[in-house]
């Protein structure tokens, strides 16, 4: 029997049912039929009753650097040190107007800062620690302190994070897990006496009250600080738990890298492990060449029920797989969602991944998907119904409503509406005024397809940022994550990734990022990619979506400059902006570009 063939793993997941309705000017409103469950409106209470239902189940895992043993703490411990925390930062005058800045990865102390702070009512922010950690002028910490003007400062190496808190924030107390000299010791908040005026200040917490505050990635422009509240979070959460019903019953068990300063990483893991009462493993591992080494050496040891990657991390990851049984047995023995984000999926990437658990266990796992953002915490469409390909993010998810405003080409503009959705950006009225329309809809900035122009209940597939369209100089709108998608399918596996490019001339091309920069030049290679872009033309009708010239870059996209966000996915933006002149080589007759001429096609 084939693998495709193979049934399910057996697992739980909604059954979505829609209430369509469309307008005149074809304009069309999804919502899932049924209420979204009653859900507690306080970020910290699912903690708190673990301590008293499952006390001894461990929460949270990490690894201390230079030692491999796995460090845990369980819900009744967390819950002990929250409370310590909470009592201590009670009588440091912070706010939502003074927040708690958080300069760290992930890990233990991490979770306990943010969330002692969440629970008696204080924000705080967790930043990308490349904003502290590159050196330079600081610009995007900069960024992130003049908009939410922060009241205090932590972060889990205090040597490392120091010279950009006195470049930046001299004057801001600084709490340091270790010991540097001027800063204040975690250890002194833990060893906090319990004081009970906590239990009050986490009583006058509203719905309304500012939990954290995420910054965007500033893939379309400076970082904004989005208002995340206890609501927000609740709703956002409740919705994953009405999409993943089997949560309901099988506590998770999660292996994450996905950083806690991003909404992927913060809210939709972190806060899903939290609420299903489930054990998060802190993965210290990358989706890059460097760290997936360690990801690797993680899941031999973790066996998850729910894996989350971005595409670049499992495209990565099918070569171990295919290479190591034990590690195909660790990551599919007992797993019921595979799920990706941040970008699609490669085809080929997916049915290697169905081919390797039929492998392995003899079904098939549904792989998941959906469409969110940091603007709604990240809850919006998910995918969960089995599919053959990839790309389908799904239907509105329990308490939403999506609309739809058609954009003349088959393609919708996908807005949302519901409780997770955010109540703008901080002190940013105009900003925030500009991704609301006239009904009160946020606007994603994503354009959607549907996988059945005739049913809508067959989902959508991403139809690309419309941020990051632009026009060919005939006038021809090009949907650049669609192109995008159908060029890296088409290049195969020796590239990494590619940047469409084309506003304003007469076709489109593409900036290379190869696997191995260091073959930009190998005269095979080019033969190769050569040739496959002579399939991808002859595959692919039209000039919007057509790619007649790519060039090969001789290096990796760069972080320091903002070409990789911090989920592992290409600023397109940043990479068109920063490499101008590569960009000019490309439409030029430079021998070093790979090019089928128009008058050929």
């Amino acid at each position: 029997m084939s693998w495709r063939q193979a049934p399910f793993r057996e697992a739980s997941f909604w059954s979505p049912e829609l209430d369509e309705r469309r307008t005149a000017d074809g304009t069309v409103y999804l919502r899932p039929l049924g209420e979204l469950p009653e859900y507690h409106k306080r970020v910290t209470k699912p903690l708190f009753d673990g301590e008293k239902a499952y006390g001894e189940r461990v929460f949270l895992a990490d690894r201390v650097p230079g030692q491999e043993a796995w460090r845990t703490v369980t819900y009744a411990e967390m819950a002990e040190q929250v409370r310590r925390v909470a009592s201590w930062l009670l009588r440091q005058n912070l706010s939502a107007d003074r927040p708690l800045l958080i300069l760290s990865g992930n890990s233990i102390e991490h979770a306990t800062m943010a969330l002692a702070a969440i629970h008696i009512g204080i924000a705080h922010a967790s930043i990308a620690p490349n904003y502290a950690l590159m050196g330079g002028d600081y610009a995007r910490l900069h960024d992130v302190v003049d908009g939410v003007t922060p009241g205090m400062i932590f972060a889990d190496d205090g040597a490392a994070y120091m010279p950009a808190a006195k470049a930046v924030m001299p004057e801001l107390p600084f709490i340091s897990v270790t010991d540097v000299p001027g800063t204040i010791r975690y250890q002194d908040l833990l060893a906090t006496p319990y004081d009970p005026a906590v239990e009050a200040a986490h009583a006058r917490i509203t719905p309304d009250t500012v939990a954290k505050f995420l910054f965007t990635s500033g893939s379309t422009g400076a970082p904004k600080a989005v208002t995340n509240t206890h609501r927000m979070i609740c709703a956002a959460r409740a919705m994953s738990l009405a999409t993943f019903t089997f949560l309901r019953t099988e506590p998770p068990v999660v292996l994450d890298w996905a950083p806690w300063n991003h909404t992927a990483g913060g809210n939709s893991v972190f806060f899903m492990v939290l609420f299903s009462g489930g054990t998060l493993y802190i993965d210290d591992g990358r989706p890059t060449p460097e760290g997936m080494h360690r990801t690797i050496q993680n899941l031999r040891e973790v066996s998850p029920t729910w894996y989350f990657n971005v595409p670049v991390g499992w495209d990565a990851l099918v070569p171990a797989l295919r290479e190591d049984e034990a590690l195909r047995q660790s990551l599919f023995g007992r797993l019921k969602l595979l799920w990706y984000a941040g970008a699609s999926l490669t085809q080929k990437t997916w049915d290697a991944l169905e081919e390797l658990a039929v492998q392995t266990t003899g079904t098939r796992v549904v792989i998941g998907t959906g469409l969110g953002s940091t603007e709604t915490a990240p809850s919006g469409l998910t995918c969960t119904m089995p599919q053959e390909r990839s790309g389908n993010v799904g239907l509105p998810v329990p308490g939403t409503i999506l609309k739809l405003v058609p954009l003349g080409d088959g393609r919708y503009d996908a807005r949302i509406k519901g409780p997770n959705v955010m109540p703008g950006y901080w002190r940013l009225p105009e900003l925030t005024a500009k991704v609301f329309d006239e009904e009160g809809f946020y606007k994603f900035g994503d354009a959607l397809e549907p996988a059945d122009p005739n049913d809508f209940s067959k989902g959508f597939y991403f139809g690309g940022r419309t941020a990051e369209n632009f026009k060919l100089d005939t006038g021809t709108w090009v949907a650049t994550g669609k192109v995008r998608q159908a060029l890296l399918e088409g290049l195969g596996n020796q590239v990494h990734d590619v940047v469409i490019t084309g506003a304003d001339r007469p076709y489109l091309g593409a900036l290379v990022f190869l696997k191995h920069p260091e073959k930009a030049a190998d005269a095979d290679l080019r033969q190769e990619l050569q040739g496959r872009l002579q399939e991808h033309i002859a595959e692919t009708k039209g000039s919007s979506n057509r790619v007649l010239r790519l060039l090969l870059l001789p290096d990796r996209p760069d972080a320091g400059r903002q070409e990789v966000t911090d989920k592992g996915s290409i600023n397109q933006r940043a990479v068109l902006g920063n490499r101008k002149d590569a960009v000019e080589t490309l439409y030029s007759s430079d021998p070093q570009v790979i090019s089928i001429e128009a008058e050929k096609v």
